[in-house]
């Protein structure tokens, strides 16, 4: 008796999919653990300890605030997503021409009281948004009108985020393709979409061997010569690379400082290790961001990794289960979307931290450290949750209705 009543209290409390729920608290528990002892750049020297940890959790309970609340928001209201893509380009504009440059790159909008945010992490999810509303209106009548708005409406945030944050575009644009081609858009304007951009990549790497090694700080193209170094250090054979370097570290950039630690991370991680283990995050540049999957990697082993890994597998697998139960097509596509964006970018993440990409600039997420990228992943996984809760409660209804009808 009392274990139904207690469970009948969280059913209460905690709407939607219970898979969900147990991947998102997995997400921000590890999270805490790992930023915890990936910040020890951050509180050396100073008073207290517990301060950046602290700080990361305000962000985490605010998060799980929004989740609470949007997880019983009927999932007609978030057609209103469209609205938000306006606002994300004009915050990506503002951020062009007044945004805060950190790590040598311009995508921070600081407003009055020193508050700090990210418009590309709001534009991630405004696009998103925008695309499953017009794919749910598409039909084979209008697919060509709607087709094109998609391409439109994604394009314009991609090519304000672009020159400042490469990966965070090129993985808008991919997200957009993958939701088009979910939603039965003609393969053949895909592709000629896909051809398209390979051509426009092509000349700008081509573009990219005529600049120079060096530029000056004030240079405009100096984010373009960024892109050239990144390519060319990823695509260089690195056979004694790291052993000739180690002896010269404080004499390299970040970005090749961070590969070679994350690569000495791994290395002492082995299969098993223990939290807290870990002494490679000491000295790698952003271990507890960008590169906290190498952090996890040395203390909680290969064995750890690959289970933080599964569980964003895991959301992609539940997410795309509960879109083939959707009636309605706005939902389905929502879930999807949100599902693939958040399981892209940590894919991306990893990619990075084992040497597969590029360095780029994207959080793992919900677990980097990182307000905007927290806030907005945790609204994601809140919407998530209200489609899912959509979806049991019109299933619930049906068996209700039959039940009536065979009495």
């Amino acid at each position: 008796m009392e274990s139904n009543v207690i469970t009948d209290f969280f059913s209460r409390i905690f709407k939607g999919d219970k898979t969900i729920w147990g991947i998102y608290i997995a997400l921000c528990a590890i999270s805490l653990l790992e930023v915890f002892s990936a910040s020890s750049q951050l509180i050396y020297g100073k008073a207290s300890h517990w301060g950046p940890v602290l700080y990361h959790a305000l962000f985490i309970i605010a998060g799980f605030m929004a989740v609470m609340i949007l997880q019983r928001v009927p999932t007609r209201i978030f057609s209103s997503l469209i609205l938000l893509l306006p606002v994300a380009c004009i915050l990506l504009i503002f951020v062009m021409i007044w945004g805060e440059e950190v790590n040598g790159a311009q995508r921070w909008a600081s407003f009055l009281g020193g508050v700090k945010f990210q418009p590309s992490e709001l534009a991630k999810l405004a696009v998103v948004g925008f695309v499953a509303f017009f794919l749910s209106r598409t039909n084979k009548e209008n697919e060509k009108a709607m087709f094109y708005t998609i391409i439109i409406g994604t394009a314009l945030p991609c090519v304000l985020i672009i020159s400042q944050n490469l990966s965070t575009a090129l993985m808008i644009g991919f997200i957009a393709l993958l939701m088009m081609y979910l939603g039965q858009i003609s393969w053949k304007r895909l592709m000629a979409v896909v051809l398209i951009c390979a051509a426009l990549g092509a000349a700008v790497f081509g573009l990219l061997q005529l600049l120079p090694d060096q530029m000056e700080d004030n240079n405009p193209l100096k984010r373009f010569a960024t892109w050239k170094a990144r390519i060319e250090r990823f695509m260089e054979p690195s056979a004694d690379k790291e052993e000739v370097i180690i002896t010269r570290m404080s004499q390299i950039p970040d970005d090749e400082r961070q590969v070679i630690y994350s690569k000495a991370a791994i290395a002492n991680g082995g299969i098993v290790s223990l939290p807290g283990s870990g002494s490679v995050r000491d000295v790698l540049p952003q271990a507890f961001s960008d590169f906290i999957f190498a952090v996890i990697l040395e203390e909680m082993g290969f064995l750890g990794g690959i289970a933080v890994l599964l569980l964003y597998v895991a959301l992609m697998i539940r997410a795309g289960m509960l879109a083939r139960k959707c009636k309605k097509n706005f939902p389905k596509y929502l879930l999807l979307g949100i599902a693939l964006m958040i399981t892209i970018q940590a894919l991306i993440n990893m990619g990075v931290a084992v040497s597969l990409f590029p360095v780029t600039g994207q959080p793992l997420p919900l677990i980097s450290r990182g307000g905007t990228s927290i806030l907005v992943t945790s609204i994601c996984f809140g919407i998530m949750l209200a489609c899912s809760n959509f979806e049991e409660e019109h299933e619930n209804a049906d068996e209700s209705v039959a039940n009536v009808q065979f009495d």
